[in-house]
């Protein structure tokens, strides 16, 4: 059947339609205000220090006045303590990622606590800034810190049950076992004591946290605990 003119009009429409909706499908999807505003502190804090970032600039970069920033962020140090919080999340994903592998418990346990400790290291060398906002929270019991802290317990808990229940680990009171490999690591996972050793070489840090995993090791294979 020929096409009329209203035939081949429609066809262009609908082309120009199919269009239109294919590139809305291929949009990046819009920033929120929230993301937006943790990327513009990132920037900031890592150029500037947590003492110099304040909401004032970050809402005028963001477009926004400061007075919007606080609908979604009610300080300047829960605008800060999200942007490490971020960090901590990966962290904790990468040592979920440990403590979820088919390794022997006693090997997961001293990749966990290594992990734990080098990240950090890490973030005290090349993110001073960042660090920073993690230890003042830290120190400070914020929000952020709080959580952090029960995550990595219920990470080491499942490694330490795990262990129990493989025969790798004799423990007898789980949370005296959970306190004990918390207590005799803090010197080399707890923020203030990485930045307490930031001017001992590395190679000893490591070498001294080494004997104490495998003190660790030893006392939850033997079942004094």
């Amino acid at each position: 059947m020929p096409q009329t003119d209203g035939d081949v009009q429609a066809a262009r429409a609908d082309n120009r339609a199919g269009r239109s909706a294919a590139g809305l499908r291929n949009r990046p999807a819009p920033v929120s205000a929230d993301v937006r505003l943790l990327g513009i502190a990132t920037e900031h804090l890592a150029r500037l220090g947590p003492k110099r970032v304040t909401v004032v600039a970050v809402a005028a970069e963001a477009g926004m006045t400061h007075a919007n920033v606080y609908r979604y962020f009610p300080s300047k140090d829960a605008l800060l303590d999200a942007v490490a919080g971020r960090w901590l999340r990966d962290i904790e994903a990468h040592l979920a990622g440990i403590a979820d592998a088919p390794d022997p418990a006693d090997d997961k346990i001293e990749r966990l606590l290594t992990a734990l400790a080098t990240l950090q290291r890490d973030a005290l060398a090349s993110e001073p800034n960042l660090f920073a906002v993690h230890l003042d929270a830290t120190v400070a019991a914020r929000p952020i810190a709080r959580r952090h802290r029960v995550r990595l317990r219920s990470l080491v808990e499942r490694v330490v049950e795990e262990g129990m229940i493989a025969g790798t680990f004799s423990a007898r009171d789980r949370e005296r076992a959970i306190a004990y490999i918390f207590d005799a690591s803090y010197r080399f996972t707890h923020p203030l004591a990485i930045q307490h050793d930031a001017d001992v070489p590395r190679d000893l840090v490591e070498a001294r946290f080494g004997a104490v995993i495998h003190a660790i090791q030893r006392v939850l294979r033997a079942g004094v605990l």
